[in-house]
């Protein structure tokens, strides 16, 4: 499985992802939003990317100002965390088995806190993750232990496991 990855690594031409996993982009919409009063600066409308994360790799708890639609392609399921800004915690299931309760697509809701991981026994997940307004590294925050766990105590467990400091 491994050679699968590193094919799939180079025919995709995926590099590192600061949260973990691979990526690349692969769309950025050349619609300009300028007037957005809750971000820094202009955004593209939307952008998309291919997103790879494998057992030994996972998205560490972070958050955007944007909606981010997650899309399943190929591999194992995906299990997708969620925090609202309230501290209601949540989880879905991205992957091929819609019988069992996995879905092909899902949308992470602006301003929550939110990570994923190859469910256990699986290999990869190749997903693909659609921003609007577009995804833009300034809007990006990474999680840390302290302030989560200091925020919402309930969630010390899944924060631990999520956080990458």
């Amino acid at each position: 499985m491994k050679e699968e990855i590193n094919d799939l690594v180079q025919l995709l031409n995926l590099s590192p992802h600061p949260e973990g996993g691979f990526y690349a982009e692969t769309y950025r919409s050349s619609l300009v939003l300028s007037e957005l009063p809750s971000f820094s600066g202009p955004r593209s409308c939307s952008t998309g990317i291919y997103f790879l994360l494998t057992q030994e790799s996972r998205s560490h708890l972070h958050k955007i100002q944007s909606d981010e639609m997650w899309h399943f392609y190929k591999g194992d399921p995906l299990r997708i965390v969620m925090l609202s800004p309230e501290g209601v915690y949540s989880e879905k299931v991205l992957g091929p088995n819609l019988f069992y309760n996995e879905v092909f697509q899902f949308v992470v809701p602006k301003g929550y806190w939110f990570g994923a991981e190859v469910v256990e026994g699986g290999e990869y997940s190749l997903v693909g993750c659609t921003v609007s307004p577009g995804f833009d590294f300034s809007d990006f925050e990474l999680a840390t232990k302290d302030v989560l766990t200091s925020r919402f105590p309930d969630h010390k467990e899944c924060i631990e496991k999520f956080c990458l400091k």
